[in-house]
């Protein structure tokens, strides 16, 4: 098991974050009462949170929403560390390595098993801050959630920080899907044009490699990738298809 983990941190250190940003202006955000920036052992630790009643999201059971309450709590207090250090840039790349950190899922394993002692798991922590993958204040916060008992909702507490940063810095978010992976400066000029339809400060991409699209790309952006760009081969062989189905239809029968 920490063989896998450790091994995981080395694919890390070789990794680079693949999204871009462009020199945010940094407004301030309403703060939780969350404080992880000084020593790693915080077994004292005091976290006071406002519960909310609703969920920002519609739908689901109590327990999807008291979920997604708190992972938000936690995304908006290390955004809020970010701001007032001034590290928002360098943190969204760090939220970004820990995203790929614990989509193994023996990492995942391995910090919220209970059978795993609290002094193993913060020892490993120990050995990533050792190692300068990520920021001090962002293995601080790794371990207020390995001890509050949160740390599986680290991946929900990703997606809330990539919103709270995305506010913070008027950024909007697009996802491009292709066959092969792009060059920098396509995905540079991908991002002009989201710029151009969205007017948002700064653009930041992801990447996703889509084997079915044949050809070409895809973009999704807005709220929760709700708009769609389709440049794909594989849409102009569905409308080519379309068309000679409306054809054959509407054709006069002989």
């Amino acid at each position: 098991m920490a063989a896998a983990i450790f091994a995981a941190i080395t694919t890390l250190q070789k990794s680079p974050v693949t999204s871009q940003s462009r020199s945010p202006q940094i407004h301030s955000l309403d703060p939780t009462n969350l404080s992880f920036s000084g020593g790693l052992r915080l077994p004292k630790l005091t976290i006071k949170t406002k519960i909310k009643s609703k969920s920002r999201r519609g739908g689901g059971c109590m327990g999807t929403k008291m979920a997604d309450s708190a992972a938000e709590r936690y995304a908006t207090a290390l955004a809020e560390v970010a701001t007032s250090n001034g590290t928002l840039d360098a943190t969204a790349a760090d939220v970004e390595k820990l995203d790929k950190l614990f989509s193994d899922v023996s990492v995942l394993k391995f910090f919220t098993s209970p059978i795993v002692s609290l002094d193993r798991k913060r020892d490993l922590i120990d050995d990533i801050t050792s190692s300068g993958i990520l920021q001090t204040h962002v293995c601080n916060f790794l371990n207020v959630l390995i001890e509050r008992k949160r740390i599986d909702l680290i991946r929900e507490i990703v997606k809330e920080f990539e919103i709270a940063y995305n506010k913070l810095t008027e950024t909007e978010m697009a996802i491009v899907s292709s066959v092969v992976k792009l060059e920098r400066q396509q995905l540079a000029q991908i991002a002009k044009q989201v710029q151009r339809l969205t007017g948002a400060r700064n653009v930041r991409i992801k990447t996703a490699i889509d084997e079915s699209l044949v050809a070409g790309f895809t973009i999704r952006y807005g709220n929760a990738q709700s708009k769609l760009i389709d440049l794909s081969v594989k849409k102009q062989l569905e409308d080519i298809a379309a068309e000679i189905e409306i054809g054959e239809i509407s054709s006069p029968v002989s």
